[in-house]
Parts: C-alpha cells; sequence; structure tokens
C-alpha cells in the first residue's frame, strides 16, 4: 500500500516541506530509506522499531521503502522519526491514510515510544501555515510552535497518544501561545539601566550615538573601568522589537535550539558575549551539520566581544564580512547556507597587556613597544570597519560616591528611536537600508554633504592621522547620526569633530 504524509528540513533559518511516501509490497523484506537521509535518519529505523513494540504496535514484515523527496535535498536530524513512523503504520493499514495527508509531522521518537523535542520547530511552524497543513508535534515544542498565527498545532507526548487521536479515540486541544504580558510592553522592560552607571559621560554619549546609528564600537581601558557594565546596558538604549524583528529573531534561535521550552516570542534584543576562546566556527555559524553562529544569534542585537586582542586572529578576520554585508554565507562542499547577521558589535579589551597604559592612579609597568605589539593585535581592516573608538578611564572612588543617578535608558532611547525615525524616512525608499551605518557611497554622497569649513576640518584630520578611505566614510556616518540626534538636516563643524574625535586608535601615537 502506498501513502503520503508530509514533513520538515531546515536549510539556514527557514524550512521546506519534505514529503514522506511510504510504500510496503510483498517482494523482499526490511526497511529501505532512500532521499539523501543522514545517520541520524537512517538511525530512525531502530527507533521505530522499538517505539512500536512499546506502543503496542509491530513493524510490517514486507519490504517497506520509505522516499523523502525532494531527493536531492540532505535531510539531517532526528524530527523525520515521527513522520517516517506515522507513514509506516498508515501504509500497514494501522491508520487511517486520509488523517494523514493533510498534516506535518515532526518528532524525535523514544525508544518507549515517547517524543523528544527537536530543534527548528519555528520555521517548520511558518511552513506549514504555508503550505495549508496542520503541525503535529512533541508537547514539549507545542508553544514555540503556537505563536504562528493561523496554524493548529497539535502536542502530543507519546505515540500511542498520537495512534489514539489518528482514531478518534481522544481529542486535543490545539496549543496556544503562552499567556504574557503585552509584546510592547515586555519589549520596553529590562533589568538592566543606564540609570546605575556614575559618571562616564563621554561613554554613554558614544553608546547612544551607536545606538542611534547602528555603529560598531570598541572600548579601551583598564580592568573594572565599566566597560562590561556599559556594554550590556547598549540594549536598553536600541529601540524595541518590531514584531516582525521578534519573529526572526526568535527563527534563529529556534533552528539553534535556544529557545528553551517557555516558547513564546522574544521580546528583547540578543545580547551575545562568546569567550574569547570561541572557535571561528562557533562564532560566524556552519559545521559538519550547519548550525547558526554567534553573530547570527546576535541578530537585531548586539555582539559583545570582551578581551579583543585575546580572540584568534583568523576567529576575529571572518567578521570582516558580517560587517559589512549584514549576513553571513557558509560555503562548504556538501552544502551552502546564508544566515543573517545584522548586529551592533561592541568590543572591550584593555590599552596594554598589564592593563594600565594611561591609568590616572596606577602605572603601567609595559614597555612602549609591547603596549604598541598589543594593539597591533587587532588588524588595520577590522578597525576600520569599528566606527567608535572610545577610550574609558575608571571613575574615582570619591567620584561613584558623590555622583548622582545617571539618566536612565528609557529617557535616552526616546531619542534613540526619534533619531531612528528621522534614518527611516531618509531610507524609506532604499531597500535593505535602515540605519546610517548602513549607508552604500550614493547615500553617503546624498545625505552627508559638507560646508566647506566642515570639509576642510575633515581633510585636515586626514591629513594629520593618516586615515583610510573607509575611515573617512565612518566618520562622515557617525556625524550624519549625530546630527540626527539633534534634530538637524545639516551636518556642522561641530559634528565632523565630534565623529573624529571617535577615531582615537587611527591616530598611530598609542603606546608611543
Amino acid at each position: 500500500m502506498f501513502v503520503r504524509t508530509y514533513a520538515g528540513a531546515l536549510v539556514g533559518i527557514d524550512a521546506v516541506t519534505v514529503t514522506v511516501e511510504v510504500n510496503i509490497t510483498g517482494g523482499g523484506l526490511g526497511l529501505f530509506l532512500v532521499g539523501l537521509p543522514d545517520n541520524a535518519v537512517k538511525e530512525s529505523e531502530q527507533r521505530i522499531r522499538a517505539a512500536f513494540e512499546n506502543s503496542g504496535e509491530r513493524m510490517s514484515g514486507k519490504k517497506v521503502v520509505v522516499s523523502l523527496a525532494p531527493a536531492d535535498l540532505r535531510k539531517e536530524g532526528a524530527g523525520f522519526d515521527l513522520p517516517i513512523a506515522v507513514g509506516i503504520l498508515a501504509a500497514m493499514g494501522r491508520v487511517d491514510a486520509e488523517s494523514v495527508g493533510g498534516t506535518l509531522f515532526v518528532g524525535e521518537l523514544s525508544l518507549d515510544g515517547s517524543l523528544k523535542p527537536v530543534r527548528g520547530v519555528l520555521p517548520l511552524a511558518l511552513r506549514a501555515r504555508a503550505e495549508g497543513l496542520r503541525l503535529v508535534l512533541p508537547a514539549a515544542n507545542a508553544a514555540e510552535a503556537a505563536v504562528v498565527e493561523g496554524l493548529e498545532v497539535i502536542g502530543v507526548g507519546t505515540l500511542r497518544e498520537l495512534l489514539s487521536l489518528l482514531h478518534g479515540e481522544i481529542t486535543i486541544a490545539p496549543a496556544v501561545a503562552p499567556a504574557s504580558e503585552p509584546f510592547e510592553v515586555s519589549a520596553g522592560r529590562y533589568a538592566e539601566d543606564f540609570a546605575d552607571v556614575k559618571g562616564q559621560a563621554h561613554v554613554k554619549r558614544a553608546l547612544e550615538i551607536a545606538a542611534a546609528g547602528g555603529h560598531n564600537v570598541i572600548m579601551v581601558g583598564a580592568p573594572g573601568s565599566g566597560k562590561t557594565m556599559l556594554a550590556r546596558r547598549l540594549p536598553t538604549i536600541l529601540p524595541p522589537l518590531t514584531r516582525e524583528e521578534a519573529l526572526e529573531t526568535t527563527k534563529i534561535h529556534s533552528v539553534a535550539g535556544k529557545t528553551g521550552l517557555q516558547g513564546g516570542l522574544m521580546t528583547h534584543r540578543p545580547f551575545r558575549a562568546p569567550h574569547h576562546l570561541t572557535s571561528q566556527v562557533a562564532l560566524i555559524g556552519g559545521g559538519q551539520s550547519p548550525h547558526p553562529g554567534e553573530v547570527s544569534l546576535a541578530h537585531n542585537g548586539v555582539l559583545f566581544l570582551d578581551e579583543l586582542p585575546e580572540f584568534g586572529r583568523n576567529v576575529l578576520e571572518v567578521l570582516r564580512q558580517p560587517l559589512e554585508e549584514k549576513r553571513v554565507v557558509v560555503s562548504r562542499a556538501r552544502y551552502s547556507v546564508e544566515y543573517p547577521a545584522n548586529f551592533t558589535l561592541v568590543a572591550a579589551m584593555n590599552p596594554c597587556p598589564c592593563g594600565y597604559y594611561n591609568h590616572p592612579t596606577r602605572e603601567c609597568t609595559c614597555s612602549p613597544g609591547s603596549v604598541h605589539r598589543y594593539m597591533n593585535r587587532i588588524s588595520g581592516p577590522l578597525l576600520d570597519r569599528i566606527d567608535l573608538h572610545i577610550e574609558v578611564t575608571p571613575v574615582l572612588p570619591q567620584e561613584l560616591s558623590a555622583a548622582a543617578a545617571g539618566e536612565p535608558s528609557a529617557v535616552i532611547r526616546e531619542r534613540v528611536m526619534r533619531a531612528r525615525e528621522i534614518q527611516a524616512e531618509r531610507f524609506r525608499e532604499a531597500e535593505g537600508i535602515h540605519t546610517n551605518a548602513m549607508m552604500n557611497s550614493a547615500l553617503l554622497r546624498e545625505c552627508c554633504r559638507l560646508d566647506a569649513a566642515s570639509a576642510a576640518l575633515l581633510e585636515r584630520a586626514m591629513e594629520r592621522l593618516s586615515l583610510s578611505a573607509r575611515a573617512y566614510d565612518r566618520i562622515l556616518k557617525v556625524a550624519r547620526t549625530i546630527a540626527d540626534l539633534a534634530g538637524r538636516d545639516a551636518i556642522t563643524s561641530a559634528d565632523i569633530a565630534e565623529a573624529i574625535n571617535y577615531r582615537s586608535l587611527d591616530r598611530g601615537t598609542w603606546g608611543r
């Protein structure tokens, strides 16, 4: 008997429908899987046989051929266990074939017949809705899939329970998204706040500019000067996630298996802080079974690289493409996938090996040559792609006790959102460009015109600081953001001067 049902396969952060065709004939014995299954899919035979026996069913003694179409797409993961098992049972006549024809199944079978959760459920749910199918999956994944509106999601705990559902012996109410406070309210609430930061007014100003224009930042300062504290508060002044951004961000985390069991859309912008021993694949993505890397998990949020010179040189250099193109293309012999990577990079580092170069109260023990070599661990091309270079000096004890509470994140966020609204209007006809940091050369010429005084100031800075052409463009973009924060249409000399001041690591005098 021939039966057809449906499963799904992940390709990047999206899913494609896989047709599971099962044919049982009398000529021969055994189960034959075709359609480029990987080892995890091939091993499903043993899991299915054991699950059948422990659920009161038996595998057919005839020849069973299971085809996973399209045949040229590699099928990976244990999520194909359930659709294959259901297809076999329908082909054996144990389940009505009509009851499985309009359903997309996904789930890993345990040997006792229970269903284990799988990753990537959200893109699979979106694919099922697009195909007009209902979705049956492990109960532990039901809340995650239920955030997709207009889709019937059925969560089951065991194969036996699913058989009872398909036989009409029981009914299972469709899953609903987990109850929570309104999206807009939750998106604007954070546990951390810029009001906690004493002093550091110039750093907070730079981070406000970074948030307003989507600019990358590097902070250089002694241990304990507050670099990490400040970086962790950057998401609190970014505009709240829109529902479209939340769905896209949650899809990436779902594919990576990072959403947990509570389900629901992510309401806060991600903040990822990988350790400096992170590998190149873990940072950029890929692997034998491709997964999103840290740069994609930080999509629509912040990627924080602490102790930047301690990262491997080859690890840092792979950041060039995502910093420029806001996406990652991972190409291997067997596959090529694309992951979004539109993040704000915040890097932090000590000013020298001992950490106390330019410290107001402690003496640096490093030689000038060692300081220069330490700074040179960060390549020029990577520094060129970082718009704001900030020197963070420690706050003295007397300043800590005397300083009043800082400006709260909510107030700063309002200014950032007004600047973003100006940019949204400016780039409304420019596809794929949303912030000043993303401007291309044509938009730069159009939106960053300078008067004679500003142009002369920038030319002098280029000559004296030996800045690159890329640094020239970065200064213009930052100046445009400074003007937007002030509500000015034209860029002034003061905007250019402030933007130049944020290129301290380009001056070539550090450690000398």
